[in-house]
């Protein structure tokens, strides 16, 4: 089915771009630049930008003044986050129809109808629950979820998955896949619970390798923006916690993903994706240190979120292909021992 990698290709891309977007959202404070949902302001194409649409929207959403940038941010994600989702469906329904002709099972499609379909609810409620620190996250979370199952349905039409005995470097490449992924969740957290400048100094916080900090109120997950669980503000200590987490996060992430792409690096057949896979990680590891240093420059912010895409995408992508994996990886971790 001549049409049905092309659309892959197309969706994948878009769900890069929608995380993306998603992040500058967030970062520029516009998360809430649209008071309701699916529309804005009650327009589902444009924002009120005239003097007479803004004092209508005043009047249907009293305390809620119109600040159209911030409008506009949030509604060109939400088109191109319908765009994906009508994509996604109509690769899902090829999916079925073809499904003799492409020899895949269509469910792994429709299963990404399902994940989009929650990410809109999840955008819904991160509206009307004002940025609830663990709906925003989830949101994250679907968007990157999204891409991940994209890319497996791209990846699998170039090639079949061969299912061989798991060898030690695979299980080692999961490992790593699974560290990326508890790293973005806690980005995401961070990203949330504004607590990307909790700590302005590095690679010590507030000048100690082990500030005061308060774990127990950082990850509460049940809490309002800037509140705890009983109401009360998020104390500086609990953001420093959430911070110094995802440093250490990424400490872990740089000792397993490293090691992964020194090991590779030593195989002939595999050292371009050790080289791909060491130098996302590099760049990603200096983009949150930039962060830091820099006060979150816009730029680099969002180039952060768009960096844990593509380590994410990269090591799903090595997990897959690490399913072929020839007898002679299996010899070389025989002699490494």
């Amino acid at each position: 089915m001549r049409f049905y990698r092309p659309l892959l290709v197309l969706a994948t891309l878009l769900a890069f771009g929608v995380i993306s977007l998603g992040a500058y959202v967030r970062l520029s404070d516009a998360g809430l630049g649209c008071p309701d949902w699916p529309g804005c302001y009650g327009h589902l194409l444009g924002v009120p930008d005239a003097a007479h649409e803004q004092s209508a929207a005043l009047r249907a959403f009293p305390g809620k003044p119109v600040e159209a940038h911030k409008a506009w941010k949030e509604m060109v994600h939400r088109y191109f986050a319908g765009g994906l989702g009508v994509l996604i469906l109509l690769i899902a329904g090829l999916a079925w129809r073809h499904r003799k002709t492409l020899q895949q099972s269509p469910w792994l499609p429709t299963l990404l109808v399902g994940v989009v379909g929650v990410q809109a609810l999840l955008g819904m409620w991160t509206v009307t629950l004002l940025l609830k620190p663990v709906i925003v996250s989830a949101h994250l979370l679907g968007g990157m979820t999204t891409l991940a199952l994209l890319v497996w349905l791209l990846l699998r039409q170039r090639e079949q998955i061969q299912h061989s005995p798991t060898g030690e470097l695979r299980a080692f490449a999961a490992l790593a896949l699974f560290a990326v992924v508890i790293q973005i969740a806690l980005g995401g957290w961070v990203s949330s619970n504004y607590a990307a400048l909790a700590c302005g100094d590095f690679p010590t916080c507030f000048g100690a390798w082990l500030p005061e900090m308060d774990f127990t109120q950082a990850f509460q997950m049940h809490h309002e923006l800037g509140q705890t669980a009983d109401g009360a503000s998020l104390s500086s200590t609990a953001l420093t916690a959430i911070h110094w987490s995802h440093r250490v996060g990424a400490l872990i992430v740089t000792l397993i993903v490293g090691r992964l792409a020194f090991v590779m690096s030593h195989l002939p057949e595999w050292r371009n994706w050790a080289l791909l896979l060491g130098a996302t990680l590099l760049v990603q590891i200096g983009l949150g240190i930039a962060n830091v240093l820099l006060s979150l420059p816009m730029p680099i912010a969002v180039a952060h979120n768009a960096g844990a895409a593509i380590l994410l995408t990269v090591t799903l992508a090595l997990n897959f292909r690490l399913w072929q994996t020839t007898s002679r990886i299996q010899q070389h971790l025989q002699k490494a021992h």
